[in-house]
């Protein structure tokens, strides 16, 4: 069966969309990433496995192929972690396609089946088209600050899995904060020394 969700890594300071496929079949056990992924997206297979089993889900015994669309466009960060474990479920059949539909995912998975928080939040958020954008909650409130999407919060895999199952409720996700006021002006009396620049 084959699983797709949308996310998004970063390139530089930008974000740029990512569609994380999985397919899981028949065969030697095995897990490839494919799709120009760096080391940190190519080590994700055991950070994936470890979260699943520590948060008592099951890694299926089949061969699973990930790939990271476009092809062309290199993946980095561990940012992917997320999607992929949630496309992994799909696809090997433990959630429906459907309590993911229209909903983007951007997360690193500690070994526990935490979900730790990601640079650059705001550009990753800012890219992508979901209606929806399940984030760890450490980051949540950043990525409330693009306002086009239903941003959910989790601190774990499993909060995730049981949010999505409407088993268990979402993470409060905090307001953004207010812009600080403006800063007073400068005045070239608050400058020491430099007489000859003054």
């Amino acid at each position: 069966m084959i699983a797709t969700v949308p996310s998004a890594t970063l390139l530089g300071v930008e974000g740029r969309p990512v569609v994380v496929e999985v397919h899981v079949s028949n065969g030697i056990p095995g897990f490839t990433v494919v799709g120009l992924p760096d080391a940190a997206c190519r080590e994700s297979r055991d950070r994936v496995r470890a979260s699943l089993l520590s948060s008592g889900l099951t890694w299926p015994l089949r061969r699973v192929t990930v790939n990271l669309a476009p092809s062309g466009v290199r993946k980095g960060g561990p940012g992917l972690d997320l999607p992929i474990a949630v496309a992994l479920l799909v696809a090997s059949g433990d959630l429906a396609p459907d309590l993911v539909a229209h909903t983007a995912f951007v997360g690193e998975l500690g070994l526990d089946g935490s979900l730790r928080p990601v640079p650059g939040m705001v550009p990753l958020v800012d890219v992508l088209t979901a209606r929806a954008v399940v984030v760890p909650t450490a980051c949540a409130g950043e990525a409330a600050l693009v306002g086009r999407h239903r941003v959910r919060g989790a601190s774990s895999l499993r909060g995730v899995v049981d949010a999505l199952r409407g088993d268990g409720p979402w993470d409060d996700v905090p307001a953004p904060a207010e812009a600080p006021p403006p800063a007073a002006p400068g005045d070239l009396a608050d400058v020491r020394g430099q007489r000859v620049a003054r």
